[in-house]
């Protein structure tokens, strides 16, 4: 499972970094999804289906991403938790740099926790715990 997993992550890395350059292909990045799945932050619970909706949503987000200057996103670490054969809990270390007009490009480091089912379709996320995005943008004057 660690090894499929791994791939898993390098594959969502090189899905993101092409997305935040105007190029996502919508049916690539909802392939990284479950059918439905549950996401936590400080924010709240919420859950959604891999759908239309979906696709929808993730081009928004990555058209917010780039408007507040978004340039590049790395994963620094992956380290995995197996629960079962079947699922595990993939915690992952990203790096974001966003570019500033009129200062030095910003770095910020954080962790997202994905929840990961390995069928014979491969690797899907079913749901991830984050931190407070908005709180850490602000901190860093990005938003």
């Amino acid at each position: 499972m660690e090894a499929s997993v791994r791939a898993f992550f390098e594959r969502y890395e090189r899905l993101f970094r092409k997305s935040l350059g105007g190029a996502m292909d919508a049916d690539e990045i909802a392939d990284l999804y479950a059918s439905e799945f549950l996401a936590a932050s400080p924010a709240g619970v919420t859950t959604g289906r891999n759908d239309e909706r979906l696709k929808q949503v993730m081009a928004e987000g990555y058209a917010r991403y780039r408007a507040m200057g978004t340039k590049d996103m790395r994963i620094r670490n992956v380290r995995i938790s197996p629960l079962d054969d079947l699922h595990c809990v993939a915690h992952v270390a990203w790096r974001a740099t966003y570019a500033r007009m009129d200062r030095a490009d910003v770095t910020i480091d954080f962790d997202v926790h994905y929840f990961v089912q390995t069928l014979e379709g491969g690797p899907k996320v079913f749901g991830w715990v984050s931190g407070d995005e908005q709180a850490l943008l602000r901190q860093h004057g990005i938003v």
